[in-house]
């Protein structure tokens, strides 16, 4: 299996540090969520640092998935605004043009994909004009990356317009072409579906998944072993679908001791991995 690490867990990093930190530790790949301190796509020369990231993923050996969650990058007095659901067409369009410069950078450093979320709707605004919205801008997104040869890749965000994983196959009727961004741990949140099934269910549709641990019903980022989730479970089941992409690990909260998380974090997967590949034989 191909594991990746969330830079928004190595947040008090230099970015070029957080990436020497990654590779170092052994993974095969890094999710890189953009922010105003870790390749800002508002920064000036946009094509000339997005060709420099290209080069240092690939001599640091590192595969890419972009992740789009970045609290304040788009509004400094709004956490996550603007989003494809704001009342605001021009709001809507900022978070177009940013997740399509997302695009443009997964396609000069071939990642595997763009990560991205809905939305939370405003007050006042009806579910039927938000899902209106919603559909409105994944159509141009889906259809920018199209363009680019990269896949987009949608995840349900507990507390978000799409929640859910079934809240994804309703947008999938109309928008065929894209991905679901499974967070195993979301699972836990919303009791909707067991992890572990979910990968099975869902294998033909995933662009992207993310692990860590979590409790139920509680929106928290764990370190491994310290929530509820069946991480073994969920290995198995990726190895037993074939999943060829990265496996991120998300750990949000672990940005001031990322030095010791990044590598035990992995430890774990491997020794989890080991067992998996021990026990193969008598599975089989």
């Amino acid at each position: 299996m191909k594991f990746a690490y969330n830079t928004n867990g190595a947040a008090n990093h230099r970015l070029d540090d957080a990436l020497i930190l990654i590779a170092e530790a052994g993974y095969d790949g890094v999710a890189l969520t953009l922010d105003h301190h870790h390749h800002d796509p508002y920064a000036p020369d946009f094509s000339g640092r997005t060709a420099a990231l290209a080069s240092r993923l690939r001599e640091l050996g590192l595969g890419l998935v972009l992740e789009t969650g970045a609290r304040y990058l788009l509004d400094y007095r709004q956490k996550h605004e603007p989003t494809l659901l704001s009342p605001s067409a021009p709001g809507r369009a900022k978070r177009v043009d940013f997740l399509t410069r997302c695009l443009d950078i997964c396609a000069t450093c071939q990642g595997e994909t763009v990560s991205f979320w809905a939305g939370v709707p405003q007050p006042g605004v009806a579910s039927t004009q938000a899902w209106d919205w919603l559909l409105e801008g994944l159509h141009q997104v889906v259809a920018a990356a199209q363009e680019r040869g990269v896949v987009a890749s949608l995840e349900p965000e507990p507390g978000m317009l799409v929640e859910t994983v079934d809240d994804y196959l309703r947008l999938r009727q109309e928008l065929p072409d894209l991905k679901l961004a499974l967070d195993t741990g979301h699972l836990l949140v919303t009791g909707e579906r067991d992890p572990a099934a979910a990968v099975a269910e869902f294998a033909p549709h995933l662009g992207t998944v993310a692990v860590e641990d979590m409790r139920r019903g509680i929106h928290e980022h764990l370190p491994f072993g310290e929530g509820d989730m069946n991480v073994p479970a969920v290995l198995a089941a990726l190895q037993q679908v074939k999943f060829q992409g990265l496996v991120c690990v998300e750990l949000s909260r672990e940005s001031h001791r990322a030095h010791l998380m990044i590598p035990q974090a992995l430890a774990y997967l491997r020794q989890i991995e080991a067992g998996l590949l021990a026990d193969e034989p008598r599975r089989s």
